[in-house]
């Protein structure tokens, strides 16, 4: 593996090296249409909103989630290719 494809796959997997994050994309992976506002994670991962958002904002930062913003919440949705992509990079070691 290349240095830099090495770096990429590393900053991929230490977003998903969590376990907030893991539950955080699970949830919005099983809810209708793949997509969840901020105001429905909080209750079930039993951390502040605050948190909840710095960990929405690392697994978009990677590719996981996208967000978009309708009023006073934020919606992410899963990007399944991004999942599928990062299980490639893992499986072809």
């Amino acid at each position: 593996m290349a240095p830099g494809a090495a770096t990429d796959l590393a900053r991929t997997l230490k977003a998903l090296a969590d376990p907030a994050r893991l539950r955080l994309l699970s949830i919005v992976a099983a809810s209708e249409g793949q997509e969840a506002c901020v105001c429905d994670l909080t209750n079930p991962v039993g951390l502040s909103q605050a948190t909840v958002s710095y960990h929405l904002k690392m697994l978009t930062d990677a590719g996981f989630l996208t967000r978009s913003k309708r009023g006073t919440w934020a919606y992410y949705r899963l990007v399944p290719e991004a999942l599928d992509a990062a299980g490639a990079a893992v499986s072809a070691l």
